[in-house]
């Protein structure tokens, strides 16, 4: 691997142990408020180096294939990247920033279900042999355009809980998995592997249960065809919770070392997204307009009416939304609260508020009903959970301005890379030393990710 990227226009702020990720936060607010108050994010990658170990203390053997999409920031591959993270590319364009990493093309899956037939030529051109499939057309298409293809069959799971997550499923059936063998082995493509997902909104982890048995059954059923499979990926659906990751580790050792003993050979592999980066990312956006509003056009509906017709009720608009940052929120639910701010007594009253992005769109709302202290136009809210979902790509909305990113590191986290032996001095050369007694300049101290 190379290591950082040459030519990537950002830096990481190293914080003595006197410094949090409260006191970047009020630098940068006291720095925008000067020089204009834009959105921005402050990364705190030591997060997904704890978020490594803690994988590799509860996860192990099985190897973290990052989703790109999930946040294609310069920060986070690198970081990523140097930890030894494999990547699960989504496009051609992730593909490419991935390889500019210096990534290993064995360390690259190609994940996207509806393959474009140019982007598998990039692949096959690239090296990148490992790529899903869950049905005969897609596998026709890729054995026209990348001779070298290893595929994994991605099965359905009986996963009926993820409904309200995404209407549109993939994978295939294990009746179907027969056909999709023949097929292949008429086309001489090479089947390697099985893949499910097992969504991070499914409550039933039995769930896994069925899906690791039914990778079993497709296992079994390659021996008649005489496939070599040596990869099981069980996908994502992590949520970056301690918790959550120890309960689905419990359900699935166990099968695994039943149906695929380390004898057997086969690499296990994960898809964690969220996991690493989700609680790793915070964002601070600005009031840009407030208005007062009827309080029953402001109730969900369903919903009675049981406040004093005196009380205000506020509709505030914020420099970022769901053409932007919140893009998540038009299919999902928004998985963080705002917070105020500014500093408020404990006894201030609260206000029926909403929160609405900069578009004036219908679409563009963020939070529909919440209390907050009453905010003037200028006021700043901090939401955390925000490293998930549309960090890297490109918004819809023509005056949408990407916010800054700072990135940030706590010597501990540095200490930690250190010890693991993977800080290297091309890494060192992309941190500086942030003192926590000074100011933090954007233009002087932080340069950003385009």
């Amino acid at each position: 691997m190379k290591g950082f990227l040459e030519d990537a226009n950002y830096s990481i702020g190293l914080l003595d142990e006197g410094a949090t990720l409260a006191d970047v936060i009020d630098n940068c607010i006291y720095e925008h408020t000067h020089t204009g108050k834009k959105a921005f994010y402050v990364g705190d990658l030591g997060k997904l180096v704890r978020n490594n170990i803690q994988w590799q203390n509860v996860m192990a053997p099985i190897k973290p294939f990052y989703p790109v999409k999930c946040n294609s920031t310069p920060g986070v591959l690198e970081i990523l990247g140097t930890l030894g993270v494999g990547f699960a590319c989504s496009s051609k364009s992730e593909m490419a920033l991935v390889q500019d990493l210096g990534i290993s093309p064995e360390n690259i899956i190609y994940t996207n279900p509806c393959k474009q037939a140019s982007q598998i030529k990039y692949a096959a051109k690239a090296g990148i042999n490992i790529m899903t499939c869950d049905n005969d057309i897609e596998l026709k298409k890729i054995s026209r355009n990348h001779p070298n293809a290893k595929l994994l069959l991605h099965i359905a799971t009986e996963d009926i809980t993820a409904g309200e997550e995404m209407n549109m499923k993939f994978g295939t059936t294990l009746k179907n998995c027969r056909h999709l063998m023949e097929c292949a082995k008429e086309l001489g493509v090479q089947i390697v592997g099985v893949k499910f997902h097992v969504s991070g909104s499914c409550k039933d982890l039995q769930t896994y249960i069925h899906a690791i048995s039914d990778a079993r059954c497709v296992f079994d059923m390659a021996e008649e065809f005489g496939f070599k499979m040596n990869m099981l990926d069980i996908g994502g659906g992590f949520t970056g919770s301690e918790l959550q990751l120890e309960e689905v580790n419990h359900v699935i050792r166990p099968l695994l070392d039943i149906y695929f003993p380390k004898e057997s050979d086969v690499n296990v592999i994960a898809e964690p997204g969220c996991y690493y980066v989700s609680s790793a990312f915070t964002l601070a956006v600005n009031v840009i307009a407030k208005k007062t509003v009827e309080y029953d056009k402001l109730l969900p509906s369903g919903v009675e009416q049981t406040r004093n017709d005196d009380e205000p009720v506020f509709t505030y608009y914020i420099n970022d939304g769901v053409y932007g940052s919140f893009a998540s929120k038009l299919s999902e639910k928004l998985n963080t609260i705002p917070e105020v701010h500014k500093k408020y007594k404990e006894d201030e009253p609260l206000f029926a508020s909403s929160l609405w992005g900069p578009s004036c769109d219908e679409l563009d709302q963020i939070v529909e009903n919440c209390l907050l202290p009453e905010l003037s136009v200028g006021d700043w809210l901090i939401f955390d959970n925000m490293g998930s979902g549309t960090l890297g790509e490109q918004s819809a909305f023509n005056d949408y301005q990407r916010p800054l990113i700072y990135y940030m590191m706590s010597f501990s986290d540095w200490d930690d890379m250190q010890d693991a032996g993977i800080a290297s001095d091309t890494l060192m050369k992309n941190f500086f030393f942030v003192p926590s007694c000074i100011q933090l300049s954007p233009e002087e101290r932080f340069s950003t990710a385009a």
